[in-house]
């Protein structure tokens, strides 16, 4: 056989979607990112600081959730990819993505409100045991909405510089998502501050169990507003049925009958399979990293009061929001991997400023730009890197997008749980030696990774993303 179809499509007549279709559609994944804000952002700073458990324990809780959705995303792919449609606007892919909803839905608010039936002297293992099975049921969830999600894009657009557009415009609602969960946190513990309760004591400037019920209002509001752009998404985004395999796509006029599809173990034999997950990994383990440890870096090295840890989160969604616009522009521009590499140079820039200063004062909110800037530019890019390497191969989309998110989960949980079990102090609070530990953490996860990242560039570089020729009866 001949080699596959360039893997944008770029050849493919354009498929337009109106202003109302793509905004029904980039709020599909709203109910997520809300969710995943609050989970990397506040889960370690809620179990360690709110309530106390050890940091060991809490790494333990986030590495099962995302091996439970690492494990989940390429099966819901498989299965996605297989499934057939039941009717015209409720394909395969939107029904993955209702089941996933209702999952997340019914969930995530046990996982930021006190242990049911526990008390003072419940041990701490106890306590896990019991937030185990929601948080496997919610990443199950999340999992089931993001592939279901992300592998519609293919199937809605073929044209390359339009699925920048419906990717940054996806990622400027995940933008959207962060701001209004810093927003309703720096309102919670506002609100809190100024409570009448206790008129003379005041409440404490640092975290502790008495902010447990600031992270308990904020997961039910996270859910509500979360439910409401689900229904928009179902609403207005109409997925159709698939085109059996035998018969030509009007849309993708390369692939005939005489060219055999590509299914999802043909990926397993693709270069670009691996060099797009590789770098599709590294560029979410620093954006999930840094947004897991911001809070600890905020609170226990630059030792800032608690509203820190809505304002300067805020800050950096804010220039991530504005920074998402020009993604289409500059990727038309000067292309994909100069786009990402000047993404990755503004997060080493940050990278440096971190690991040289000590303390920064005012100049953290310029250090949050230049974060946010950076981490918004190199995940939409790697997102339509993903799309590329999928092209017209939308029946198999799901798997990729699974498996991507496969390596991605795993990776970061592993790495969560290692920079745990590194953690300097014996007790469950932190000590001095928190101060340096946290600093070195968001240099190693923003640097560090971030040279990883720029080396899996190189490989795209120097081998550009295509489908290389392939036999399919070699394979089977």
């Amino acid at each position: 056989m001949g080699p596959g179809p360039p893997a944008g499509g770029s050849g493919a007549p354009r498929r337009g979607l109106s202003l109302a279709a793509r905004l029904s559609y980039a709020v599909g994944h709203f109910l997520n990112d809300l969710c995943a804000s609050m989970w990397f952002t506040y889960l370690l700073l809620y179990l360690h600081s709110v309530r106390a458990y050890s940091s060991r324990g809490a790494g333990l809780l986030l590495l099962l959730g995302q091996v439970a959705d690492g494990l989940c995303t390429p099966l819901v792919g498989y299965e996605a990819d297989r499934a057939a449609g039941r009717c015209a606007r409720c394909g395969p892919r939107k029904s993955w993505h209702l089941v996933g909803t209702i999952c997340v839905l019914l969930s995530f608010p046990f996982i930021f409100s006190p242990c049911l039936g526990c008390g003072a002297t419940t041990p701490e293992w106890a306590a896990l045991l019991y937030y185990g099975p929601f948080v496997v049921i919610f990443q199950f969830g999340w999992a089931a909405t993001q592939i279901a999600h992300l592998s519609l894009i293919p199937e809605l657009i073929t044209n390359d510089h339009e699925k920048v557009e419906l990717t940054a415009l996806r990622y400027a609602f995940t933008v959207v998502a962060n701001i209004t969960v810093y927003g309703a946190a720096w309102l919670l513990l506002r609100l809190q501050g100024s409570s009448p309760t206790e008129p003379t004591q005041g409440v404490s400037d640092q975290l502790g169990a008495q902010d447990v019920p600031v992270f308990r209002n904020l997961s039910l509001l996270v859910v509500g507003i979360g439910a409401v752009f689900s229904l928009l998404f179902h609403l207005g985004t109409r997925e159709g049925r698939r085109p059996q395999p035998q018969e030509p796509d009007e849309y993708s006029p390369l692939l005939t009958p005489a060219q055999p599809l590509l299914l999802w173990k043909h990926w397993l034999w693709e270069p670009a399979f691996y060099q797009v997950g590789l770098l599709y990994m590294s560029t979410r383990l620093i954006v999930n990293l840094s947004q897991t440890y911001i809070a600890m870096y905020l609170t226990y090295s630059l030792h800032l009061p608690k509203m820190f840890i809505a304002t300067i989160p805020l800050v950096m969604y804010i220039s991530g929001f504005f920074s998402s616009f020009l993604m289409k522009p500059i990727n038309k521009c000067i292309g994909r991997n100069l786009t990402y590499f000047m993404g990755l140079l503004v997060v080493l820039a940050f990278a440096a400023w971190v690991a040289l200063a000590d303390q920064l004062g005012v100049a953290v909110y310029v250090a949050a730009i230049l974060l946010g800037t950076g981490c918004a530019t190199i995940l939409v890019t790697s997102l339509a890197m993903t799309a590329d390497l999928i092209g017209p191969h939308t029946h198999s989309g799901a798997f990729v997008y699974g498996a991507m998110s496969f390596s991605d989960k795993v990776a970061n949980g592993l790495a969560v749980m290692a920079i745990q079990s590194l953690h300097p102090c014996p007790s469950d609070l932190c000590c001095g030696a928190c101060v340096g530990f946290y600093h070195w953490v968001m240099v190693a996860v923003t640097g560090g990774v971030g040279m990883a990242a720029t080396l899996f560039l190189c490989s795209l570089l120097l081998w550009p993303i295509r489908l290389r020729s392939w036999d399919p009866a070699a394979h089977t």
